[in-house]
């Protein structure tokens, strides 16, 4: 089975979890977060990712796509520090720049591509997603009620 592990910084995690939920139905057994709250040290949040990942009892052929906000940040080097003890880490892809459409394409395609498809299409569809929005001008409508 695979498995989506949100990691952030604050409660960044926790609201894209809920976000999806939004989306996609109960996720509950398959995409969890785990978040360094503000005033936590990293040693704390190592203790909160030990005891999320005893709380779950993942299967040999077990696969994980890591979803992170910051490459390099605290957070996500001290899971994966935690990960890699407890040899998830050959399983897993890492993913840095979490946004809600990298998430979602991650979560809807958990059942049907690979853990290396699944990292691919994820960065493709958040890269796309990031986009200026143009504030139609008045002078672009003839009939601005309908515009907003």
């Amino acid at each position: 089975m695979k498995y989506i592990i949100l990691v952030s910084h604050g409660r960044f995690a926790e609201g894209l979890k809920t976000s999806l939920e939004m989306f996609s139905g109960d996720t509950s057994k398959r995409v969890f977060a785990l978040c360094l709250h503000n005033g936590k040290s990293a040693d704390d949040f190592k203790a909160k990712v030990e005891s999320s990942l005893d709380d779950h009892q993942f299967k040999d052929g077990d696969e994980f796509i890591v979803l992170s906000d910051i490459i390099g940040g605290s957070p996500l080097t001290t899971f994966l520090n935690v990960f890699s003890e407890r040899g998830l880490l050959d399983r897993s892809v890492v993913l840095g720049g979490m946004n809600f459409t990298m998430a979602l394409t991650a979560t809807v395609s958990l059942d049907t591509m690979d853990k290396e498809a699944i990292a691919k299409k994820s960065l493709s569809e958040a890269k796309a997603a990031l986009q200026q929005y143009q504030v139609p001008k008045a002078s672009d409508s003839d009939d601005d009620d309908d515009d907003i």
